[in-house]
């Protein structure tokens, strides 16, 4: 990054947002580059120039998004580089996914009638389904840019359907862990069946599609997506402890929100990738538009924490200070109200600072640096993908790491 563009950065990470109350500036003293951009060149990403890398990478026109953080508003008709015509990349992608839920369903051959109305719960095609939609779409787009046949292999299809089991078998552990009561609009399988049952609801998930992998047959693809479980329970860790150092708690943050939310999204990625493509370094291509995908999906999620309502979101907001957990927002926060290092220490467990903590990171540039920084992981998973041949597949894939950036749920 030459000087220039890094001064350009600074100046645009210190500025708070017009009207922001506090302490203006999250710069850190005695460092060339503010603590939470070490955080982020911790994990290996390059940084470039925001405004340049969204123009050139999305050439639809922007407009302002309702949303107040201000995000670039989604072109959801656009013409490909390879020179067709799509109008939706979820569509694009579902058309290998027909039927994606009711195969799910059939690699839980269960005979306890509880035990699989619980496994089935979050199966009923509700979902976003942004995960397995990524997958197909990226072993379409590699193996068109291998030998030119965008088919779609029946284990890169398998590896889609194996992926939204480990998440789903995730969230149904996560929900034990978190006490929660309601997900995708609905009570929880916790809420409804009570803890223990949840857990084991969730291993059968997981043992299901550890089966459904070993009839894949590719030890490369069984060791990469193992990987993915180890990531979530390391994750899971890592999310139950706290830094006292501030550049240590941010890069702490990002390390979290890649093992629990971008190492499936990554790994599921270069899984189809190696069913369909020799070369490594289209692997390696994979995986990185999966992960920088996958840690902006991550950092817009603790965005709409603090901007959107439960309808939208379709479980509580502000969960996450309930939980004790110091996002991306109110990290940011944190450096024009440092009052709030005493908070994020103590877990947000004193009376009355659930509301003081969503109250300052609302009063701070919190959620503008937030998205700000979501924008760079998607240019970057832009620039990745883009090194792949042209195809409607690629072109959906470029698409959807601006859909991340505008949803709002």
């Amino acid at each position: 990054m030459t000087a220039a563009l890094r001064n350009e950065w600074e100046r645009g990470a210190r500025a708070p947002r017009p009207g922001a109350r506090g302490r203006p500036g999250v710069g850190h003293r005695g460092s060339g580059l503010p603590w939470w951009d070490r955080a982020v060149c911790s994990l290996e990403m390059p940084c470039f120039s925001l405004l340049k890398s969204l123009t050139s990478a999305f050439p639809s026109v922007y407009t302002m998004s309702r949303f107040h953080h201000m995000t670039p508003a989604v072109c959801c008709c656009s013409k490909t580089q390879s020179g067709e015509k799509y109008t939706d990349p979820f569509k694009l992608g579902w058309r290998d996914l027909k039927g994606l839920y009711e195969d799910i369903r059939k690699e839980l051959l269960i005979s306890t009638t509880e035990l699989k109305e619980m496994s089935e719960y979050y199966f009923d095609g509700k979902g976003k389904a942004f995960r397995p939609i990524i997958v197909v779409l990226m072993a379409r787009a590699c193996n068109s840019h291998y030998n030119n046949s965008r088919d779609m292999q029946a284990s890169q299809r398998s590896v889609a359907l194996i992926a939204e089991m480990i998440h789903t078998a995730s969230l149904v552990h996560d929900d034990v862990i978190d006490d929660a009561s309601s997900r995708r609009g609905k009570h929880t399988v916790n809420k409804i069946w009570g803890e223990k049952k949840a857990v084991l609801a969730g291993d059968l998930i997981l043992s299901a599609a550890s089966i459904a992998l070993a009839r894949i047959g590719n030890t490369t693809v069984i060791s990469i997506l193992t990987q993915v479980i180890e990531d979530l329970v390391r994750g899971e860790f890592l999310q139950l402890g706290s830094k006292e150092n501030e550049n240590e708690r941010f890069a702490h943050y990002l390390e979290k929100t890649f093992k629990k939310t971008a190492s499936l999204i990554a790994n599921s990625c270069k899984a189809v990738s190696v069913l369909g493509c020799p070369d490594p370094m289209v692997h390696e291509i994979a995986y990185q538009y999966g992960k920088n995908v996958g840690i902006a999906f991550q950092l817009i999620d603790d965005v709409l924490d603090f901007t959107s309502c439960s309808d939208q979101m379709g479980k509580p907001t502000s969960a996450d200070l309930k939980l004790g957990l110091a996002t991306g927002p109110v990290l940011f926060a944190c450096q024009q109200f440092p009052e709030m290092n005493a908070m994020i220490m103590r877990r947000f467990s004193l009376p009355g600072d659930v509301d003081r903590a969503r109250q300052y990171v609302l009063q701070s540039d919190g959620v503008q640096q937030t998205t700000y920084l979501a924008q760079r992981y998607c240019h970057e998973a832009v620039r990745e993908i883009s090194k792949l041949r042209p195809s409607p597949e690629r072109d959906a894939l470029i698409q959807l790491s601006e859909i991340v950036l505008t949803r709002d749920k």
